[in-house]
């Protein structure tokens, strides 16, 4: 059993071919986790609601003939 003192922070059965795939990966990451780090220790997104826009369109959504159909025959009745 190990030591949860004595314990290092990296992995110690990793092979060294792992260890440079993980490397590798983390390269390819390097801007998600740029955009991470500077969200982390920006400003919190306001809530106060003056800050919101008053009118927010929504999107509209059409009922296709077939779904039209098919609620029809379940009863649903999409006027």
């Amino acid at each position: 059993m190990t030591d949860p003192v004595r314990q290092l922070a990296y992995d110690d059965f990793s092979s060294p071919e792992q260890m440079r795939d993980d490397c590798r990966a983390l390269g390819r990451n390097v801007p998600a986790l740029e955009r991470a780090a500077r969200a982390a220790v920006g400003p919190a997104p306001s809530i106060h609601y003056d800050d919101f826009p008053a009118e927010v369109r929504k999107r509209d959504i059409a009922v296709t003939d077939a779904a039209q159909r098919l609620a029809n025959a379940l009863h649903l009745h999409l006027d």
